[in-house]
């Protein structure tokens, strides 16, 4: 999302029904909301997240939020700004298990470089996993 007019062209996915880009249709995520640093969205876990134990591989969970944080900035920044993941930490709270997880992304700081964004996933109205970010704006 290097491109100075990429973030802009992410809203338009839920304001204009635009196509996601291929990291959101791998992923089987949906975004359904964002707006004013707010993202909220579904993952669907199917077999192919499935790892050697029976659960989504934390690799896909720790992914699916940045998606959804990704559509949380975007929110936020003006024509002509873009954005990078620099730093993600994920704190696994249960298990991922096949169904549709919710995803809901916010803003929390925003300065003239750099942006931390959080994210909540839940399956079954609880928490699975907690991602915070460091966003780089360029």
């Amino acid at each position: 999302m290097g491109e100075p007019s990429k973030g802009n062209e992410l809203l338009q996915v839920i304001t204009e029904g635009k196509q996601p880009p291929n990291c959101d249709l791998t992923l089987q995520m949906e975004a359904n909301y964002a707006q004013d640093g707010i993202a909220r969205g579904v993952w669907k876990v199917d077999e192919k997240f499935i790892n050697g134990i029976g659960v989504a591989m934390g690799g896909f969970v720790t992914s699916a939020a940045d998606i959804m944080m990704a559509y949380a900035i975007s929110s936020k920044l003006s024509i002509g700004q873009s954005f990078a993941s620099i730093d993600l930490h994920t704190t696994f709270h249960r298990p991922v298990r096949l169904g549709d997880v919710q995803v809901e992304a916010k803003v929390d700081r925003i300065g003239k470089k750099t942006a931390y964004v959080l994210a909540d996933l839940f399956q079954n109205d609880k928490k699975v996993a907690s991602v915070v970010s460091s966003v780089m704006i360029l």
